[in-house]
């Protein structure tokens, strides 16, 4: 069954944009971050319990890059998860949302082990209006390079930021490209995507398998 995020009609304060402002100017890969953000595109990955919003931001300021910002909103704070904290927020459905840097976030580890080792993509995504589920036009297309692998979506193991940040867990290292369409290629299983004014894919995460030389 494929993977499905419910989306909230429902407002944000502050916005998910204005506290990337504030967050991505201490970033040392964020070139171009900081005032006058806006959002280029985004996809989501389920977390299958429920609890936690997984979301994937590509934003701009300016003529600068695509930055490639993934992120979790928990309805608590996440224990030990201070140094990822982005800032919290309210929201009008939910009440108070902590915003995580999701590299730092088990469950997104998690999340990518599904999505990519397990070659299920990113979530179907849903408003609810009255009791319907209503089907939400996606803005990006993603797609798994290279065949699927058997993976356990076990806890971080180490997290180190960058660019790529590497996400580590017992069944792959993962690196998250911050900066889209900077870098060389690199070995393993792929996540790619696609959004308007880029029809072209290009790489988002790649995963290395521990055997892969």
């Amino acid at each position: 069954m494929p993977r499905m995020a419910l989306i909230h009609r429902a407002q944000i304060r502050p916005t998910k944009l204005e506290l990337l402002e504030g967050w991505l100017p201490s970033r040392e890969w964020a070139v171009g971050g900081g005032s006058g953000l806006e959002r280029v595109a985004a996809y989501r990955f389920d977390d299958p319990a429920g609890e936690v919003g997984i979301e994937t931001l590509l934003v701009r300021a300016g003529e600068g890059p695509a930055l490639q910002v993934p992120l979790t909103y928990r309805g608590a704070p996440l224990d030990g998860g201070d140094s990822w904290l982005v800032g919290t927020c309210e929201h009008s459905v939910l009440g108070p949302r902590w915003v995580y840097d999701a590299t730092g976030d088990p469950v997104y580890a998690a999340a990518l082990v599904t999505a990519i080792l397990g070659g299920e993509g990113q979530a179907q995504e849903f408003f609810e209006t009255d009791g319907r589920l209503e089907p939400r036009a996606l803005s990006m297309t993603i797609a798994v390079d290279g065949s699927a692998a058997e993976g356990d979506p076990a806890l971080n193991d180490q997290v180190v930021p960058g660019d790529p940040a590497l996400v580590v867990t017992e069944a792959a290292e993962f690196a998250v490209i911050r900066r889209v369409g900077d870098g060389g290629a690199r070995k393993g299983l792929r996540l790619s995507g696609s959004w308007e004014g880029q029809p072209a894919l290009v790489p988002l995460v790649y995963a290395r398998l521990e055997n892969v030389e």
